[in-house]
């Protein structure tokens, strides 16, 4: 990936003022197994789940062995951790009966997807039968495993950008002197053909924007390729927290339809028109030096793969002359930026 601050000036972030060795070529390790024993603490201890046989909470963790790190390796994350954990559980009946139970989870690793997760529920041994063991054992357990995705998720967003950025005592670089530039000044990314998963093609007849200005468009496809599951990706391209991280600024991202979106210095703006979880976003996206109010339309498709995930995407409606850039920027920016930060 280039280093930021390079290629079409109008997708650049500055760096911050003590920004050095930006393609992290080095080995860094982080042990975060204290805060990730705190963190899943409180998030267990919040499991509560209601139903017509009555309510079950977890009230203590009664074991939690395990630890995780973070690796940065040449400018990829990797995020390793390995737990087991068994924790009480309080039921009360719809007749106001008390009932004790153990949950226990042996697999919480870096190895296992959320739903290959080994969770049992059983009672006590002096407790009778009752109807809150299939709740425990359905919603119970749901709700366990939304929480230890949770934790996941929360992990690699906590911790990603103290991983990727430089520290302060390393030495200073030059800060770069921005020139002022015309439009027919701005540098473009010069780009070989492009490969057999893009396509680019030009509309004949041009496209109005809302001030009533028709200008001339083009379309092109990408495919990607990530080392995650469909919906820890879905998560990366609409949490707010994960797009500071990639793009290394700030963000503002309500990744809610109709919600908007704001990044890159404010270079990109859109709003999402249509979300699927997991499986498909679509949005009105632009650059910040395009006609006024002119969105292109993007849709991104998730597909699951097994071990991997494929992203199919979808660009109509982008300014002639400026599909080159857009598209680039999109596989510098968005594509390589996620992989490398989050090693997927």
């Amino acid at each position: 990936m280039a280093k930021w601050g390079q290629g079409d000036p109008r997708w650049i972030v500055e760096q911050r003022a003590d920004a050095t060795n930006v393609n992290n070529w080095h080995w860094t390790e982080r042990d975060v197994s204290g805060w990730s024993s705190e963190r899943l603490r409180q998030l267990l201890l919040a499991v509560r789940v209601e139903g017509p046989e009555g309510v079950a909470q977890l009230t203590d963790i009664n074991k939690l062995e395990g630890e995780a790190s973070i690796n940065n390796r040449k400018g990829k994350l990797f995020f390793f951790y390995e737990w087991q954990l068994r924790a009480s559980w309080l039921g009360t009946s719809s007749a106001g009966l008390k009932y004790r139970g153990t949950l226990d989870v042996s697999n919480l690793s870096d190895e296992n997807d959320m739903d290959d997760l080994d969770i049992s529920v059983s009672l006590s041994k002096d407790q009778p039968d009752t109807p809150l063991l299939n709740l425990m054992r359905k919603s119970g357990v749901q709700e366990v495993r939304r929480v230890l995705g949770e934790y996941v998720l929360q992990l690699k967003s906590e911790f990603s950008q103290g991983m990727i950025l430089p520290t302060a005592d390393q030495p200073k670089p030059p800060q770069p002197q921005p020139q002022p530039q015309t439009p027919k000044q701005m540098i473009h990314i010069q780009t070989s053909k492009p490969p057999k998963s893009s396509v680019t093609k030009c509309s004949s007849s041009p496209a109005p924007c809302l001030e009533g200005v028709r200008i001339s468009t083009c379309n092109f496809d990408l495919k990607e390729t990530f080392q995650t599951s469909p919906d820890e990706l879905y998560r990366t391209f609409i949490g707010q927290e994960f797009v500071q991280v990639f793009t290394r600024s700030a963000a503002t991202v309500d990744g809610r339809r109709g919600g908007r979106f704001q990044m890159l210095d404010g270079s990109v703006s859109g709003e999402f028109t249509q979300l699927v979880p997991d499986r498909r976003i679509e949005m009105r996206w632009r650059f910040r030096t395009w006609p006024s109010e002119h969105y292109a339309t993007i849709s991104l498709e998730l597909e699951d793969r097994g071990d991997e995930t494929e992203l199919r995407m979808e660009c109509r409606g982008v300014p002639a002359g400026e599909e080159e850039s857009t598209r680039e920027g999109w596989r510098r920016f968005y594509f390589h930026a996620i992989k490398q930060t989050f090693g997927y």
